[in-house]
C-alpha cells in the first residue's frame, strides 16, 4: 500500500484528501500532514474523522517538514502549498527519497525551476505535474483530433481564456495577487493554457513576446471609474454590503474554517479588497509565441468577463479545429472550488467542437459527457494518480517536470518580455 503524506492543506488539498479517504483507501495510505497553521490542519482532521471515519492525521508545523517525512516514511509526497514554495518542498522531499505529485504551476521563475531539474538529477526520484485540464473530455477531443491528422500540421494558434467576476476576481481577493508568491496570472493560471498547447501542437515555445497591465481591478481603476471601495477586506465590514465583488468569509464552513479562523497564525487575509491597493498581478494578457515547431500563437486572458470559458482555434495545413468552451455566467458567486473543498462542479455548461477541413464542408465532433470537476477531469486524473493499475492513456496526459517546466517556461518568458519589454528566447532562459 503506497503512503502519502500532504503539505498545504488549504482548499486545494481536498482534491487529494478525498480521494485518498474514498476511492483509493484500499491501495493508498495517507500518513501525514504539514501546514504553517495548525488550525487548518486540524479542520481536515475533523473532515475526514466526520465524512470518512478516518482517524486523525499526524500533524506538522511547516518548520517541521523533515521530521514528518522520517515518522510517517510516505513514498510520495503532494505539494499544494502556495506556488511560490513549490520548489522548496519538491527539492527537500526528493532529497529525502520521496516522489513528488505537485499542483500546477511546478514552481514560478528559472533559478526554482532549475533547482527541481537538478534534484531530480541528483536522487532518481520522480516529480508529476497536476494538469487537470489534460483529462477534461473537450480539451482530450482536440488532442485526439490533431493527432488523428485532421489540421495536418499546426502552424497557427488562437487562444482566448476568460475569467468571469466571481472567478477572475479572486485572484485579486488572495495570495495570487502578488506576483512574488503566485509569478502572476501568465504562471498560475495561464500554466494551463500553455500546457494544452504545448500538448496540442506538440512542441515546446521558442520565442515570446508579451503585454500586459492591471486595468479593471486595483484601487487606481476605481477610483478613475468614479468607485470607491475604501476598505481593505470585506468579512466584518458594513460598507461591503451589496458590493458585488465582496467575499464574506464568515458566510461559508470552508472558507471560516480554512481562513478566517487561520489567521491569528498566517497573518492571511483570504478576503482582501479586489479593488484596494499592492495588487502586482496583471488582469489582461497578450502573449504571442513561435513555437520550435513553427508554429505561432497568440493567447489572451481577460480576469474581469461576465462569462466565462474559452475559445480556441487551431489551424494546420490540412484544416481548422475550433472549440469554445462556456464554463459558467454566474457572476456574483465564488469559485465553488473555494467555497466547498469536496465540490465537484457537473460539467461545462455549454461546449462546441468543429471541424473545418480544407476543401470540404465543416462537421460537428461529439464531446463525450462527464462528471467531476474541471469538466470530469479530476477523476480521471486522480486515477492516474492514485489506481495501482490505471487504464492505458494513449494520449500521454500524465504530465512529468518537463512538462510543468514547458508550461511555465511560457509564463516565465511572458513576465520577462513584460519587464524588458522585448522579445525572450526561451532557450536563453532554460533548455529543455
Amino acid at each position: 500500500m503506497k503512503r502519502y503524506a500532504l503539505v498545504g492543506t488549504g482548499s486545494r488539498a481536498g482534491l487529494y484528501l478525498d480521494a485518498l479517504a474514498t476511492t483509493y483507501r484500499d491501495a493508498c495510505t495517507l500518513v501525514g500532514l504539514c501546514d504553517l497553521s495548525q488550525t487548518r490542519m486540524d479542520w481536515h482532521n475533523r473532515r475526514l474523522k466526520e465524512r470518512y471515519g478516518l482517524e486523525p492525521l499526524p500533524a506538522y508545523s511547516a518548520s517541521a517538514f523533515d521530521r514528518m517525512i522520517f515518522e510517517t516514511r510516505p513514498d510520495t509526497v503532494i505539494v499544494t502549498t502556495v506556488d511560490a514554495t513549490h520548489h522548496h518542498y519538491i527539492v527537500r522531499a526528493m532529497d529525502l527519497g520521496c516522489d513528488v505529485i505537485t499542483e500546477k504551476p511546478m514552481t514560478t521563475d528559472i533559478d526554482k525551476t532549475r533547482a527541481i531539474f537538478e534534484a531530480i538529477e541528483r536522487t532518481g526520484q520522480s516529480l508529476k505535474v497536476t494538469f487537470n485540464y489534460r483529462y477534461a473530455p473537450a480539451y482530450a477531443r482536440v488532442r485526439e483530433l490533431i493527432a488523428q491528422g485532421v489540421v495536418g500540421k499546426p502552424l497557427s494558434v488562437d487562444f482566448s481564456w476568460l475569467l468571469d467576476t466571481s472567478h477572475g476576481a479572486d485572484y485579486f481577493r488572495r495570495w495570487h495577487r502578488e506576483k512574488q508568491h503566485s509569478g502572476g496570472l501568465s504562471v498560475h493560471k495561464a500554466t494551463h493554457h500553455f500546457d494544452l498547447i504545448n500538448w496540442w501542437v506538440g512542441s515546446i515555445p521558442k520565442e515570446v513576446f508579451a503585454l500586459g497591465d492591471l486595468l479593471f481591478y486595483g484601487g487606481a481603476n476605481a477610483e478613475a471609474r468614479g468607485e470607491s471601495y475604501p476598505y481593505h477586506r470585506y468579512t466584518d465590514e458594513p460598507a461591503a454590503a451589496g458590493d458585488p465583488f465582496a467575499l464574506l468569509l464568515d458566510q461559508n464552513e470552508s472558507l471560516k474554517g480554512l481562513y478566517l479562523d487561520a489567521e491569528a497564525e498566517t497573518g492571511y487575509l483570504r478576503d482582501r479588497n479586489v479593488f484596494g491597493e499592492s495588487i502586482t498581478i496583471e488582469d489582461v494578457l497578450c502573449v504571442t509565441a513561435r513555437y520550435r515547431s513553427g508554429a505561432l500563437l497568440s493567447y489572451h486572458l481577460v480576469a474581469f468577463c461576465p462569462w466565462e470559458g474559452m475559445r480556441v482555434a487551431i489551424t494546420g495545413d490540412k484544416g481548422r479545429v475550433e472549440l469554445e468552451v462556456i464554463e459558467s455566467v454566474e457572476q456574483v458567486e465564488v469559485d465553488q472550488a473555494e467555497l466547498d473543498v469536496s465540490a465537484s462542479k457537473s460539467g461545462f455548461k455549454r461546449s462546441r467542437l468543429t471541424v473545418f477541413p480544407m476543401f470540404a464542408p465543416p462537421y460537428e465532433v461529439s464531446i463525450p459527457a462527464a462528471e467531476g470537476g474541471h469538466g470530469g477531469a479530476d477523476p480521471l486524473m486522480l486515477e492516474q494518480l492514485f489506481s495501482p493499475s490505471p487504464p492505458e492513456d494513449p494520449l500521454e496526459r500524465a504530465a512529468s517536470h518537463l512538462a510543468g517546466a514547458a508550461s511555465i517556461l511560457l509564463g516565465i518568458a511572458a513576465n520577462r518580455s513584460l519587464e524588458t519589454r522585448s522579445l525572450v528566447r526561451v532557450d536563453e532562459l532554460l533548455q529543455l
